[in-house]
């Protein structure tokens, strides 16, 4: 699993968002996700949305997935 792989599934599960990805060692990564879809959300469901771009993927390809979920507003 790369970085580059992860940012294209949830820019394409979540229309209109940009996905900064990190992470070197195939499994451990962070993301900041900026979606207008994330407005009025509570941050748990933000993950929820972006946990939902990458299916089963999480807990096997992808051991940990460090998330900022910002709005295009909160991202300033």
């Amino acid at each position: 699993m790369d970085a580059d792989t992860i940012r294209n599934l949830i820019e394409t599960g979540l229309p209109g968002a940009r996905a900064d990805v990190q992470g070197d060692d195939g499994v451990h990564f962070e993301a900041t996700v900026v979606s207008e879809a994330f407005a009025g959300k509570m941050p748990l469901a933000r993950h929820r949305m972006v946990y939902a771009t990458l299916g089963d993927l999480m807990g096997g390809a992808i051991h940990a997935l460090a998330l900022k979920t910002v709005t295009p507003a909160e991202a300033g």
